[in-house]
């Protein structure tokens, strides 16, 4: 029997909708902290700096809910601990907000810079002062995160951390009198 070729041949549709399926599983994996399929798919050519439509990379989506294997896993395969998604944010901006000191440790241990920012200007650090993170904020400062920086409109860590009534870190942060 002769099959048609045209029949077995998966139209660009088709093509398209399952390249969308699997796009879809992967930032699931990284959202749900699935570090062996990561792994997987990874080690078998998925590009580590995969977005999705709001910008937020694997490493955001991974690290942002509290998955450290699966960031360890990412960062390993190369992803960018600097790629900024829609909203002017970073993994570390991400882990800095939730207050997760093992992410946070991870990404400064595999290149995160301190100090980078987005569009705002804000950085890790005056995401952990405003949310009363000192443990965060010791870590960053202890890493090289410059507590006199300002960000767009003008605003450091302190000041945001006084702001949002963060006394813990606002106490840190102090400048000498």
């Amino acid at each position: 029997m002769h099959t048609n070729d045209h029949e077995a041949t998966p139209t660009k549709a088709e093509l398209d909708e399952a390249a969308l399926n699997m796009a879809r599983n992967m930032f699931q994996y990284a959202r749900s902290g699935d570090a062996d399929h990561l792994a997987a798919f990874l080690s078998r050519g998925l590009p580590p700096n995969l977005r999705n439509e709001k910008g937020d990379s694997l490493l955001m989506l991974a690290s942002y809910h509290g998955h450290l294997d699966a960031t360890r896993v990412l960062l390993e395969h190369g992803a960018d601990p600097h790629l900024i998604n829609d909203a002017g944010q970073m993994p570390l901006h991400g882990a800095a907000f939730k207050g997760d000191l093992p992410i946070t440790t991870l990404l400064l241990d595999q290149g995160a810079q301190p100090d980078v920012t987005g569009p705002s200007g804000r950085t890790a650090l005056m995401f952990a002062a405003m949310f009363n993170r000192v443990a965060i904020a010791q870590l960053l400062m202890a890493r090289g995160a410059d507590p006199a920086a300002r960000d767009a409109g003008g605003v450091t860590a302190y000041d945001a951390a006084l702001k949002m009534g963060a006394t813990d870190t606002a106490a840190l942060l102090a400048p000498a009198n």
